[in-house]
């Protein structure tokens, strides 16, 4: 789910280069920001025990091009579909982080761009409004390889292990085989035997390699 707002930045008279830029410029302000003012996520700020609070896993903003104008725009990761009414929660929610939460302090900085200084506003009295659209993710292919994972070399802190091999299997489509794996493994009884483990999900240098089938004409 996205949605879209106007912000209060008007480009009609910039070339789409001066769009772009200020867009980019806008997007490193957000990510490099305060995490507690000016974090990703606001769904972090979310404190009702409600079923949106179940069904959205997270609410991040940006902004986007539209035609000539700017725009803010929120990306909502779902677990369910909303219904009417629980958009209709989390839009009230956004506009009030907007208009006096996470926007109130975003405002505040002072942005660097080509031509000065922006100060950007993702809520405005007159006009703001929000547009959802939906866009589905498909999931990764599922991959039955087992993924490749050097050991030697690497740090041998067995969560450390865990964690590369777990990533190593999620982008690989295999995100029950990394849950399966990370269950033994915080289960064994010793270091050799969690490195066994893991080696069975992924190649390490310790997975077992088949022996090479030998020609007739080679036995003595």
């Amino acid at each position: 789910m996205r949605t879209s707002s106007t912000t209060s930045m008007r480009v009609a008279r910039w070339t789409v280069m001066n769009c772009c830029n200020t867009a980019d410029a806008i997007r490193r302000c957000r990510r490099k920001g305060h995490p507690q003012t000016f974090g990703g996520d606001l769904m972090q700020y979310y404190h009702e025990d409600d079923s949106v609070r179940s069904k959205v896993v997270s609410a991040v903003p940006s902004v986007e091009i539209c035609g000539n104008k700017l725009c803010g725009c929120l990306t909502v990761e779902l677990k369910e579909t909303l219904l009417d009414d629980e958009q209709t929660v989390l839009c009230n929610y956004i506009s009030g982080q907007y208009s006096d939460g996470w926007g109130e302090g975003f405002e505040q900085r002072d942005i660097r761009v080509d031509d000065g200084t922006l100060a950007v506003h993702f809520w405005q009295e007159d006009g703001f409004k929000m547009t959802p659209s939906f866009e589905k993710i498909p999931k990764p292919e599922k991959n039955s390889l087992r993924p490749k994972m050097q050991l030697i070399g690497q740090d041998g802190n067995i969560f450390a292990i865990m964690g590369r091999a777990s990533r190593l299997l999620k982008n690989a489509g295999q995100s029950d085989k990394a849950k399966e794996m990370c269950d033994r493994v915080t289960a064994s009884q010793s270091y050799s035997e969690a490195l066994n483990i893991v080696s069975e999900y992924v190649e390490t240098e310790l997975s077992p390699t088949s022996a090479p089938k030998r020609d007739r004409g080679d036995a003595r």
